[in-house]
């Protein structure tokens, strides 16, 4: 699943193509988005495209309305100048959006809905999303105060709840881990304040690190963890039976939580708290 970091260079990369651009074409493929008149968008100005966590707006004037999408594990957001060959087949288009000098396509998103600003304003997968970890100013101790709410999940899951902190996904949530030498499963309540704050604080740099102007497109993580380099790109995460870049030990994997997602982590370095796996 695309995390905070990736929607955010999404949203700049579509942000220089097309606000302040007229709609001059809009198709669509999703029943529900064509139910409601997206026709009814030619014409109208891309006024912003804006990313919440894992969420992206594209926001139009003068009507308000705002076409909303979330990726999930499938989608993405393309852009392309006239001509182009797209990188992906054209049934997978869920949404093209042309303005003069650019298309905008959105490839296999499973949500893609059109709404009004009041309806943004009480959607619940919005309404209910931790402060931004990507917004100019993070309120982390709201973040705090919501993990803290938390203290019989594990800190994976915990971290890993859009209700805590948006935009850190499974690929943050280890990476963190494995740099403050935290195990997944220990319960949230078992950490001491200061380490809370800590993850929530390192979530925040990591991701602001890889949407910084010039920095590279791969996600990197290394720069902070001894042994780590650039060319490894990452710690634990997708390196199950490598070597721990601290002390050498094999890196494993295991699901966690009702969700399943995997979890790599040291038990050398973070502990073996978990149940057997």
């Amino acid at each position: 699943m695309p995390e905070g970091d990736t929607i955010y260079r999404a949203a700049r990369t579509l942000r220089q193509a097309i606000a302040g651009r007229e709609v001059i074409g809009f198709d669509t493929t999703v029943p529900a988005l064509r139910a409601v008149g997206p026709q009814g968008l030619l014409g109208q100005t891309v006024a912003d495209v804006e990313p919440r966590g894992k969420h992206l707006l594209h926001w139009f004037e003068p009507s308000g309305l705002a076409l909303h999408t979330h990726m999930r594990m499938t989608g993405s957001w393309h852009v392309y100048r006239p001509g182009d060959r797209w990188r992906k087949p054209q049934r997978q288009a869920r949404v093209v959006l042309t303005v003069e000098g650019w298309t905008a396509v959105c490839f296999s998103a499973p949500v893609v809905e059109l709404l009004s600003g009041a309806q943004v304003a009480r959607h619940p997968s919005l309404t209910t999303l931790g402060p931004d970890a990507l917004a100019v100013e993070v309120d982390l101790a709201e973040a705090r105060r919501r993990l803290d709410a938390r203290g019989d999940w594990s800190i994976a899951e915990a971290l890993l709840d859009q209700r805590v902190l948006a935009g850190v996904g499974n690929v943050y949530k280890c990476e963190v881990l494995f740099l403050h030498a935290i195990d997944p499963w220990l319960r949230v309540s078992d950490i001491d304040p200061d380490t809370r704050d800590g993850l929530l604080a390192t979530a925040v740099r990591l991701l602001r690190a890889n949407v910084a102007v010039g920095s590279p497109v791969a996600r990197t993580t290394t720069a902070d963890s001894p042994g780590g380099s650039n060319a490894d790109r990452l710690n634990v995460y997708g390196r199950a039976g490598r070597a721990c870049p601290r002390c050498n030990a094999r890196v494993r994997v295991a699901a966690q939580g009702v969700q399943a997602r995997l979890t790599y982590w040291c038990p050398r370095c973070q502990g073996t708290g978990a149940p057997a796996r």
